[in-house]
């Protein structure tokens, strides 16, 4: 199958790992292998790859692109990564990373409905057996559901404009396609918003792709359930493309690193919660002016890394 990648902060996300020889490496969002790729490459024979991915196409693109027994796919959503992972009667790792990026795949592929840049039925399902879909929130939910998401998961300031010209538009014939939904939203916004910074839908776009796929839920269970599986001195790294998504993960190793929850002014620890981290990136690693050439969807990219103790 022609599945079209380009992975993100590659060597800075496999270097922070510190791949050991005969590690296990747990790759909870596989996408276009990439990063699962560079692991391999630095991996002994007895090394293993668990590659974790909803997305059949993800999945099947690795088994084309990766014939390597030292690969282990699985579908399946990487907030349970406990379970997949220990489903392989394996119980501790040396590393986790997690891309929470949408995929170029899916953001080319026009019937995958995930693109205002191109016209396809409304869908933006990365797992797509799974139940909700875009189509659904943007005709089924009410006014009051559609503003919240779009303030909260896409940071839209004119949410509220938006969400009344979508009931209204959907009462007079359901809203069905990518760019009819990309009409509708650009006419609510105010003629210089217009003309300002990206395409008008961006905000709109991605707050509806959050719902549909959970993504944002999905993080702290991950993370928490990660670090546990992982070995002294084995390491998460997690890459995050917007604010909401970095934030979750700055605050997640930031309450692994100092889990005290005694009051200030208490003169001893008593509550008896100790570190299980170590932050190891103060400030999250950026893309490089190379890449940012090489590939303008890395601008907003953003690398946090964390070791267990």
């Amino acid at each position: 199958m022609n599945f079209s990648h380009i992975t993100v902060l590659l060597n800075e996300t496999v270097d922070s790992l510190c791949v050991k020889p005969d590690g296990i490496y747990v790759d909870c969002t596989l996408g276009g292998a990439g990063h699962t790729s560079l692991i391999l490459s630095r991996l002994g024979e007895n090394g293993r790859v668990i590659g974790i991915d909803r997305d059949d196409d993800a999945l099947m693109n690795a088994k084309e692109k990766i014939n390597d027994k030292r690969l282990i796919t699985v579908k399946d959503n990487f907030e349970n990564i406990a379970n997949a992972v220990n489903s392989l009667g394996i119980e501790k790792v040396d590393g986790i990373l997690m891309d929470l990026g949408v995929s170029s795949h899916q953001l080319d592929v026009a019937e995958r409905g995930f693109s205002y840049m191109q016209d396809a039925p409304l869908d933006m399902r990365m797992d797509r057996t799974a139940s909700l879909n875009a189509y659904e929130v943007v005709n089924a939910y009410s006014e009051r559901d559609l503003i919240r998401i779009m303030r909260d998961y896409g940071e839209e300031r004119f949410a509220s404009s938006i969400a009344a010209k979508i009931c209204a538009a959907r009462k007079e014939s359901p809203i069905m396609t990518t760019l009819a939904l990309a009409d509708v939203i650009t006419s609510a916004l105010p003629a210089k918003y217009r003309r300002e910074g990206g395409h008008p839908a961006k905000r709109t776009f991605q707050a509806i792709r959050i719902e549909v796929n959970g993504e944002l839920d999905c993080i702290p269970r991950a993370i928490n359930d990660g670090v546990d599986m992982l070995n002294l001195g084995g390491r998460m790294a997690i890459i995050s493309f917007h604010s909401l998504e970095d934030r979750i993960v700055k605050n997640g190793f930031r309450d692994l690193e100092n889990p005290c929850t005694c009051p200030s002014d208490f003169p001893v620890c008593v509550c008896g919660n100790v570190p299980k981290v170590k932050v190891i990136t103060k400030k999250p690693i950026l893309p490089t002016e190379e890449e940012l050439k090489q590939n303008s969807r890395s601008h907003s990219a953003k690398l946090r890394v964390c070791e267990r103790v």
